[in-house]
């Protein structure tokens, strides 16, 4: 079997499980909407994670992801697991010292950090701003920690157990937002997330002792692969400090708006995030360490197949998601969320958004695998040019749209869309250039295609289909909404299908292939 069937098909567990925290991470959003719903205590909760969040980003997602992963994974490729721990116990040591410090001094500056986050806050605001931030800051520690347990897991590839941990994560979230919330306010949510981070670390944690004490802990400073992760980490920093910016930003011109809509991007950002965290995430995860091996080998020619299966799937499972994302966004949205503090009106608001982050979940999602080619590469400059220019894209557009258009919150998922779209065409045609034939463009555009036009024949079916539903049954109740859903997907899913095996798209069988191996694995 080749490397790039065996990644599309050992991706589906991992999908699952991401599948499985993605609707826990549901369950949790639900949980504030049925406490909180959308208000200024809300909006200050979503704010102040937003400087460890960037924190987590650069150590996590920088570190990890560009250097740790595919350096560790080439020590491991060559037989070399010894001089792999010499460099892994330094890098460890090295995070763990110094997010020790991060943590301190984002505590102690919280007060500076606010007015960043959110210039658009009152006094009153600003002041529970700073106090969550200060409660909150400790959870980048455990997070960024678990965040280096599943790089050693991801680069033994191993998935499973380590995807365990979000699921931990979330189900603290909803404990404390139903278990603290209640007495203590928005403070339970705060002291949930700090104690889901720290489960999280612990589901991480057996496997590296175990892995690890078959090598003596001892910390090679001056290790030429410690430099190497250095040298690579070095852009990469730069360029996801960058990145990261766009949800800075975002936050910042929403706080400008009318009260509740930084929490209703977010949630319509959260329900984005399910495809996009199912299959792009999962995809990439799987693909990550195998590409990087295969880097490290030379070869190629099965680098390039592996990259364009993987892109390929991803565009034939996120072009549909996002079609029935727009298709019930509203009858989804009232589901989940529509509970509580969180009436009608709240549904309409977060619905709207939701409509215009919804085209751009096929480019996020190939962005992943994309921008983790270039790390398997060894590559973290070109990334960080591309994301650069996708941020200039993002703020200029938001800046213009909520000058001169009446789309408000909209004119910000817009240009959030708008910016990822251009960053996937433009990491395409860079790696394009790296890898010539070996990367298929023609299979790309002709799946692009094909899944659109299956696409649009599923969206009035699946629209059609959620409107029947919904005048037979009665939508104040959770099993009349969740009928109303199941009966827009199931209806949309079966005649994606049918026009999929239409066109002959040969996705549809490594879909269906995917899913009776993880049935199987199930029973």
């Amino acid at each position: 079997m080749s490397q790039a069937r065996a990644v599309a098909r050992n991706a589906g567990a991992v999908m699952f499980l991401i599948l499985l925290s993605r609707l826990l991470g549901f369950v949790r959003e639900r949980a504030i909407a049925d406490v909180f719903g959308l208000t200024w205590e809300t909006d200050a909760f979503r704010a102040a994670f937003n400087i460890p969040d960037l924190m987590y980003f650069l150590l996590v997602g920088g570190a990890i992801s560009s250097a740790f992963i595919p350096v560790f994974s080439e020590y491991l490729a060559r037989g070399q697991e010894d001089e792999a721990w010499r460099m892994a116990a330094a890098f460890i040591s090295l995070v763990g010292m110094g997010l020790i410090g991060l943590t301190a001094l984002g505590v102690a500056l919280a007060p500076w950090l606010g007015p960043l986050v959110a210039p658009g806050f009152g006094q009153q605001q600003m002041a529970l701003l700073v106090r969550l931030m200060r409660i909150m800051f400790p959870a980048v520690l455990f997070t960024a920690l678990a965040g280096v347990g599943m790089g050693v897991h991801n680069s033994y590839q191993r998935f499973v157990v380590p995807l365990c941990g979000p699921i931990v994560y979330n189900l603290a979230i909803t404990l404390g937002a139903y278990l603290l919330g209640p007495s203590m306010g928005i403070m339970g949510m705060a002291l949930g997330t700090v104690a889901g981070a720290m489960g999280n670390f612990l589901v991480q944690l057996p496997f590296v002792v175990f892995a690890a004490r078959r090598f003596p802990w001892q910390p090679a400073w001056r290790h030429p692969g410690l430099c190497k992760m250095a040298r690579l980490m070095g852009p990469t920093l730069i360029g996801l400090s960058i990145v990261q910016l766009n949800t800075v930003i975002l936050t910042a011109l929403a706080s400008t708006l009318p009260e509740g809509r930084i929490t209703a991007l977010n949630l319509a950002n959260r329900l984005v995030q399910l495809p996009l965290g199912v299959f792009g995430m999962g995809m990439s995860t799987v693909a990550f360490p195998v590409m990087a091996r295969l880097a490290a080998l030379g070869d190629w020619q099965e680098f390039g197949r592996t990259l364009t299966s993987s892109l390929r799937a991803i565009l034939f499972v996120t072009i549909p998601s996002a079609a029935g994302l727009l298709a019930l966004r509203e009858p989804i949205v009232r589901l989940l969320f529509e509970v509580g503090e969180f009436g009608p009106e709240d549904t309409a608001t977060t619905a709207y958004a939701l409509s215009f982050f919804s085209v751009g979940v096929f480019a996020v999602s190939s962005v992943q695998v994309l921008t983790r080619a270039f790390y398997s590469l060894q590559d973290t400059v070109t990334p960080v040019k591309i994301g650069f220019s996708a941020v200039v894209v993002n703020t200029g557009l938001s800046l213009i749209l909520l000058r001169w258009s009446g789309l408000e919150h909209g004119g910000l998922a817009v240009a959030f869309s708008a910016a990822a779209i251009c960053q996937m065409t433009w990491q395409l045609v860079r790696i394009r250039r790296r890898l010539g034939n070996r990367l298929n463009v023609k299979e790309l555009i002709l799946t692009f295609a094909r899944s659109t036009l299956a696409a649009a024949v599923m969206f009035p079916a699946a629209t059609w289909a959620a409107a029947v539903a919904g005048d037979r049954v009665d939508l104040t109740l959770l099993s009349g909404r969740f009928l109303q859903v199941a009966a827009g997907i199931g209806t949309g899913v079966a005649v994606y299908a049918i026009a999929a095996w239409l066109l002959r798209m040969p996705e549809l069988s490594l879909v269906v292939d995917m899913a009776s191996r993880l049935w199987r694995r199930r029973r």
